[in-house]
């Protein structure tokens, strides 16, 4: 990804919301078959408060990403993001545009061991039936250890610290402010853009240039 200083998210805090918000990440490398993605949730790891992240891969993936080969692997996060109509704009010269937010993050992945990769995989669970009324955690009844133990066997955990970070919010700073207003209040709206998640962003955004927080 370009990156473009108009458009640099350099925030940790703000980064680890990104990345919390949007845990579906795919996750790319390049090997002796050429490049190879696969699609997998990853959280932050909560034993550090850097960008580190843990999450795991199906066997065989982790063949195909070469994990364990001091192979380096990228890790691509995509925030809200959007159609842009340069009618928003006014009567000015303008082409359509896409906002949005990403994050990728690369490194030499840690191979978890196995009890690593089980408190992951725990954690993962946990984090994502915490929404639901009645949540279902992996060690609960119906499923019983060996139940559990024999699918984790089938998965390899892993934990990256990035070495290289390229963050990006393109979320029309480059614009003036009542145009930023008027793009906001159109992906607000019902149209055929309409798109609450990305206004929030933007609205976000705009706040925090208004305050001089730099983001």
């Amino acid at each position: 990804m370009r990156q473009n200083p108009s458009f640099t998210l350099a925030d940790v805090p703000e980064i680890r919301r990104v990345i919390e918000a949007n845990p579906w990440a795919t996750i790319m490398s390049s090997g002796g078959e050429g490049l190879v993605a696969s699609h997998y949730a990853v959280l932050l790891d909560d034993a550090h408060d850097d960008l580190t992240v843990v999450g795991h891969v199906g066997r065989p993936d982790d063949l195909i990403h070469g994990l364990g080969e001091d192979r380096e692997m990228l890790g691509a996060f995509q925030g809200p993001h959007g159609y842009i109509s340069p009618g928003w704009y006014g009567d000015v010269p303008a082409v359509p545009t896409w906002n949005y937010t990403a994050v990728h993050l690369s490194g030499v992945p840690e191979i978890l061991s196995a009890e690593e990769n089980l408190v992951v995989l725990d954690r993962l669970v946990a984090h994502f039936e915490s929404l639901m009324p009645e949540p279902r955690r992996m060690w609960e009844r119906p499923n019983d250890a060996a139940y559990v133990e024999r699918l984790a066997a089938g998965t390899v955990g892993f934990r990256l610290t990035p070495t290289r970070v390229v963050a990006k919010r393109k979320l029309s700073q480059n614009k003036a402010p009542e145009t930023v207003e008027t793009v906001i209040e159109e992906l607000s709206g019902d149209g055929p853009y309409a798109n609450p998640a990305l206004a929030a962003e933007m609205r976000r955004a705009q706040d925090a240039r208004r305050g001089g927080v730099q983001q």
